[in-house]
């Protein structure tokens, strides 16, 4: 197979935006067999900023060294880039012996001295500062304030969140499956016995399987987090995409409205355009106690709620009673397992909870997380996960 490194260096423009080619390549991959992790790809758009983006050769061997975990990703990946880069040309199989030159890049990323003493010359000493690791715009996008991101960085968040794989949380069912461990399991010894004349020859185990735990996200869409409605309603699309039969979302504003049938479809962009036209206080004013009021009777007590993990996401402005919420939400943490409350401005430096909304709900919760970046909703679907 002709490599890259034997091929012209062909890429985008210098002003065009590489990034959602190289996303669509990603997708590609994960569609080719290899296995695609949020690690993986975040390890490749770092070396991509290290590297030349628009070098065809050194973004085949970042991909390479990044995304191949196993010798057979190298064939999919070989055959996956060549279709992608060059659609015209299309995948070739490698003809017998042919094996991939060493990377070309490794030895121009070499310090100065280091290649001088890997030859044997003697170079002059450069005494210019080197670059040994550079910040990507991923990472420091991951903890920017979602509220004051650009249009330009608001779409790359967007792909940063289409790439999230939450784990979601699971309790013991009361059905028991085979295990190694566990109490013995009488029918499968007794029909492994009646196979063998009789004979038992090995005693069968079961333990208590593991089914989906119960989710229900309610995301405040009042005036006051208007800036953060929109990335938390994607975070919750991917959630509930994830687990469609076990995720319930709600908006709260001055109504409760139920949008999971809206999230439940494929594409994030119809969703959410779907979801928007379902909501008829988008922006609007916040009567908190009364939503939650109504999510737990028309919801909670039938069943939504009960031994779920409840996730909210408000600031916690209220503008009707906050005795009320408080109450409310006490009744939500009876029925449910875990309560969390994610407030948007509790990671920024200098908070305190002293609003009305906060301070009543604060002693009936399992815990106050912060939600202002891509960073904390990472830590809030570990939170999730553990439950």
């Amino acid at each position: 197979m002709q490599y890259p490194s034997a091929v012209p260096d062909t890429g985008p423009a210098p002003d065009a935006d590489p990034f959602p080619g190289l996303v669509g390549f990603t997708a590609a991959l994960r569609a080719a067999g290899v296995p695609m992790t949020t690690d993986r790809v975040a390890a490749f758009t770092e070396a991509l900023d290290t590297l030349d983006v628009t070098s065809r050769t050194q973004t085949y061997w970042a991909g390479r060294l990044t995304l191949c975990s196993d010798p057979d990703d190298i064939r999919r990946y070989d055959a996956a880039f060549a279709a992608w880069f060059d659609p015209a040309q299309g995948p070739r199989s490698p003809a017998p012996g042919d094996r991939p030159p060493p990377p070309p890049t490794l030895r121009s990323l070499m310090p100065a001295r280091d290649r001088g003493a890997e030859s044997g010359e003697d170079e002059e000493e450069d005494d210019s500062p080197v670059v040994r690791a550079t910040a990507t715009g991923a990472e420091v996008l991951r903890t920017r304030d979602l509220g004051e991101l650009g249009p330009l960085e608001r779409e790359h968040l967007r792909r940063l969140l289409a790439l999230l794989r939450p784990d979601p949380p699971t309790r013991a069912s009361r059905r028991r499956g085979p295990s190694r461990h566990g109490s013995p399991d009488p029918r499968r010894t007794l029909r492994a016995a009646l196979r063998n004349e009789g004979e038992i020859g090995a005693l069968y185990r079961r333990a208590p399987t593991r089914r989906p735990r119960k989710v229900v996200l309610l995301i405040d869409v009042s005036g006051s987090m208007e800036p953060y409605a929109d990335a938390l309603l994607r975070f919750a699309h991917v959630v509930v995409r994830r687990s469609p039969r076990s995720t319930e979302v709600f908006t709260l504003g001055t109504r409760l409205t139920r949008v999971t049938r809206e999230l439940r479809q494929r594409d994030a962009e119809r969703a959410l355009r779907e979801a928007s036209r379902a909501i008829p206080d988008w922006s609007g004013g916040t009567r908190l106690g009364e939503a939650v009021q109504a999510f737990v009777d028309r919801w909670g007590q039938r069943g939504a709620a009960r031994r779920a993990v409840v996730v909210v996401f408000s600031d916690g402005w209220e503008r009707g009673e906050p005795d009320l919420l408080g109450r409310q939400v006490q009744r939500l943490s009876r029925l449910a397992h875990k309560v969390v409350w994610v407030n948007p401005h509790a990671g920024k430096e200098g908070y305190a909870p002293v609003q009305g909304g906060i301070v009543a709900v604060l002693p009936h919760l399992d815990q106050l997380l912060a939600g202002h970046s891509l960073e904390t909703l990472e830590r809030l679907l570990a939170v999730m996960r553990d439950a």
